[in-house]
């Protein structure tokens, strides 16, 4: 399983600061988070999110890249027709034709980046479609 974690303060109703425990991870072919929160100061311990897909809160992503830095994904061989690239972020993304065309663009004119999971899972769809790309991990 391709996966990353951050923690991140985050204020407990008891008025202390606690600890929120994100983590996005690749699992069944698809991408997860889940985020768990933790206060030493009362005890409080839940599980706030577990679900596929996007992250519910908009600041989870940008934290997860800041402590891990982000990955870069390139294609490392010919591509015959744009079409699998398409077809590939339409399926991931469902970004409308010219979305999608712009982020292809992206990932044929040098590559792209994201998480560590986004990208660990781009690539496999990517090579689903007969493609290949190589992950540089994040410096």
């Amino acid at each position: 399983m391709t996966g990353q974690t951050v923690r991140i303060p985050a204020p407990c109703d008891c008025g202390a600061l606690a600890v929120r425990q994100v983590n996005q991870f690749v699992e069944r072919g698809e991408l997860w988070w889940d985020a768990e929160f933790h206060c030493t100061a009362c005890g409080a311990h839940l599980c706030e999110h577990a679900g596929q897909g996007a992250p519910p809160d908009a600041h989870w992503r940008p934290a997860l890249l800041a402590a891990n830095g982000p990955t870069h994904l390139r294609l490392t061989g010919p591509v015959p027709s744009l079409v699998p690239v398409l077809k590939t972020f339409r399926e991931l993304t469902g970004a409308p034709l010219p979305e999608a065309r712009r982020l292809a663009g992206e990932l044929i004119g040098g590559g792209t980046t994201g998480t560590l999971a986004e990208m660990e899972l781009l690539r496999t769809r990517l090579r689903h479609h007969g493609l290949q790309a190589d992950l540089s991990p994040p410096e």
